[in-house]
Parts: C-alpha cells; structure tokens; sequence
C-alpha cells in the first residue's frame, strides 16, 4: 500500500462527500495506515464517557477519522477545492496547484 499523500498535517481542505460536505478545517492527524485523516470540526460525535477519580463524568464531542478520499486541498486565493499535482524545482519535489500552477 503506498503511503505517499498529496495532503498533508496543517493543510486546509474542504469535505467533497459524506454527511459535512462543504466544510472546511486544518487537518490535525494523519493515519496512513487507514487511509483517514482528523480534521478540526468536521465529523464530531458525541462520547459517553464515565467519571473517573478525578475528572466528572458527562457527554463529549470527538473528532473521528474521515477518509482522505472525501478531502480536497482548500485554495483560499481561489476559493474552491483544487487538485495538487508535483513538480520538481531544483531536485527538491514540491507540491503545486494543478489549476494556477503555483507552488503550495
């Protein structure tokens, strides 16, 4: 399985499927092995959680994972989802944006 992804920790992006289509948040965790990431404030559940010695107990929201196939890259320039190709510049490979060719 290859583990190589064109998003990245801290990179905006908006959600293109499931029940938060259209929101936007920072991606917090990646998890490469599930082919899932965290983002901020997208996919919030709520957690019963039980009081412990020291902490009460009570309902909780929870970011879970969302599959990176539902994420695109946010351009805030743009203001829209766009695709990210590569390119090489000077034998370092960097990230660009497919529709203005700049470099993210």
């Amino acid at each position: 399985m290859n583990t190589k992804f064109k998003l990245k920790k801290g990179d905006e992006v908006i959600v293109i499927a499931g029940k938060d289509k259209g929101k936007k948040g920072k991606i917090i965790k990646m998890i490469p092995k599930r082919n899932k990431a965290i983002v901020s404030d997208i996919n919030k559940v709520k957690k019963n959680k039980k009081p412990d010695n020291n902490q009460p107990g009570g309902i909780t929201e929870k970011e879970m994972p969302i599959d990176i196939s539902n994420l695109s890259f946010f351009d805030s320039a743009l203001n829209k989802a766009v695709r990210i190709g590569f390119k090489f510049n000077n034998d370092k490979k960097v990230r660009i944006n497919k529709q203005s060719g700049k470099e993210i």
